[in-house]
C-alpha cells in the first residue's frame, strides 16, 4: 500500500511564499510522476502541476504558471511545490499523487492521492 503524506500548508499573505512537501512510501514513486491538484470550496478539483519520474519535463496549469514551480527527490521518494507570490484565489486544499506513466496533467492519470494540506491565502 503506497502512502503519500503531504505537508507544509499554512497561512500565508498575499505576495508571499510556501512550499509544500510530498511524501511517498515507496519506491514505486521513483518511475511515476507525481502531481499536485487544488480544491476550493465548491469547485471541482485543479489540476496544479506534474513532473515526470526523470523530472526532465515539467507542466503547470495556467492559473499557476511562472508563479509556482515543481520539483522532485528520487532519493527521498518527495515532490514539493514551490509557490511565490501567492494570491487569494490560490486558497484551496493541496493534493499530492503519484502512480501516472503516461499523461499526468489530469486527476484521473494517477493511482495514489494524499490526504490534503490546506493553504490560505489572506489578502
Amino acid at each position: 500500500q503506497v502512502q503519500v503524506v503531504e505537508s507544509g500548508g499554512g497561512l500565508v499573505q498575499a505576495g508571499g511564499s510556501l512550499r509544500l512537501s510530498c511524501a511517498a512510501s515507496e519506491g514505486v514513486v521513483r518511475t511515476s510522476a507525481m502531481g499536485w491538484f487544488r480544491q476550493a470550496p465548491g469547485k471541482e478539483r485543479e489540476f496544479v502541476a506534474a513532473i515526470t519520474w526523470g523530472g526532465a519535463d515539467t507542466f503547470y496549469g495556467d492559473s499557476v504558471k511562472g508563479r509556482f514551480t515543481i520539483g522532485r527527490d528520487n532519493a527521498k521518494n518527495t515532490a514539493y511545490l514551490h509557490m511565490n507570490r501567492v494570491k487569494p484565489e490560490d486558497t484551496a486544499v493541496y493534493y499530492c499523487a503519484v502512480g501516472a506513466w503516461d499523461t499526468i496533467t489530469t486527476a484521473a492519470d494517477y493511482t495514489y492521492w494524499g490526504q490534503g494540506t490546506q493553504v490560505t491565502v489572506s489578502s
